[in-house]
């Protein structure tokens, strides 16, 4: 087992354990040390963004984790994130977690800029201008969350 995949699988139940899923690993080298970015999120259920204590809170408990497991075995600097609004959405999951935020997706032919209504089953359905169109998953080359300064519902 690689040491990515041993990170994940003691941080995993670290991040559950504060209400978060891990999104994914990176392992790099940073002088003598290694420096171990774990990305997490909520779970694909949830809409909205993780809350700053549970970030923290998650920080510890995976912390207190690779520690007990001595997971790296040589000195390391844990970095605990969020994906950021500037991840590529790539996955249904991401999808999911962007319900109500607006997005621009590339399209072998096009693209569409819509809020995310939902995923149903393999593809998204998206409000483009008060019209909803339903993409499929597989024609998508590229999705992005669009940042937006208001939020839906904010005047």
């Amino acid at each position: 087992m690689d040491i990515s995949s041993r990170i994940i699988e003691l941080a995993a139940p670290a991040a559950e354990a504060v209400g978060l899923v891990v999104e994914g690993v990176d392992v790099t080298a940073a002088g003598k040390r290694s420096r171990v970015l774990v990305t997490v999120d909520l779970p694909e259920t949830e809409v909205g963004s993780a809350d700053l204590d549970k970030v923290a809170e998650a920080s510890r408990t995976i912390g207190a984790a690779l520690d007990e497991a001595n997971v790296p075995s040589t000195p390391y600097v844990l970095e605990v994130s969020t994906p950021g609004t500037d991840r590529a959405l790539t996955e249904r999951r991401h999808f999911l977690r962007a319900r109500t935020r607006l997005v621009e997706i590339r399209l072998a032919d096009r693209s569409v800029t819509g809020r995310v209504q939902d995923v149903d089953g393999d593809t998204v359905v998206l409000d483009v201008d008060g019209e909803l169109q339903q993409v499929p998953l597989g024609e998508i080359s590229e999705g992005r969350i669009v940042v937006e300064l208001k939020r839906l519902g904010e005047k």
